[in-house]
């Protein structure tokens, strides 16, 4: 499926593609991309195990976290794992380019991602970070959802390596994502 645009009015149909490929093809975990819970709750009674990646603390704002302790709680106690932490595609290094100038390798990597869409990049880092987390299994495929700017506007279907080996990682297949981006 392409959407017109991204954005966040493809959310629900991204959400009700993701879970409906889920079941379709037996991938047992969801990795979704949330910064207010709103896509999140989406996922309710999915069926499927339910990994919620938020914004890294300080994203927005120094010191401070977009989603609350009060929706973290929420979404923890419909049964999904919520983690903050790090972003792959971009920490510790984007930190020396802003402070030095210059480009380096994780961030051509998450560039070169958004040749396919902002969702698709999304996609491949939160994987990786719930990975990494331990939160999904290594060596399964997950789905992963992932959007521009709010809201869900692209799916994949994923098999994720750790941070350590991320060019292991593999994009099986793009459920859902903008045509125009």
């Amino acid at each position: 499926m392409y959407f017109k645009s991204a954005g966040p009015e493809n959310t629900q149909i991204t959400v009700e593609l993701a879970v409906k490929t889920a079941h379709e093809r037996g991938i047992n975990y969801i990795v979704v991309a949330s910064c207010s819970g709103k896509t999140a709750k989406l996922l309710e009674n999915c069926g499927k195990n339910v990994v919620v990646v938020t914004h890294v603390n300080g994203f927005a704002e120094p010191g401070k976290m977009e989603i609350d302790e009060k929706t973290i709680e929420e979404l923890k106690a419909k049964g999904f794992k919520v983690y903050t932490g790090t972003h792959v595609l971009s920490g510790a290094e984007r930190g020396i380019s802003r402070k030095f100038g210059g480009v380096y390798p994780v961030e051509i990597m998450a560039h070169t991602l958004r040749m396919l869409g902002q969702g698709v990049k999304v996609a491949v880092e939160i994987s990786v970070m719930a990975l990494d987390a331990g939160l999904i299994p290594y060596g399964e495929d997950v789905i992963a959802i992932g959007g521009t700017s709010e809201g869900a506007d692209t799916a994949v279907i994923i098999r994720p390596s750790h941070a350590a080996s991320i060019f292991e990682t593999k994009i099986k297949e793009i459920i859902c994502k903008p045509y125009e981006f």
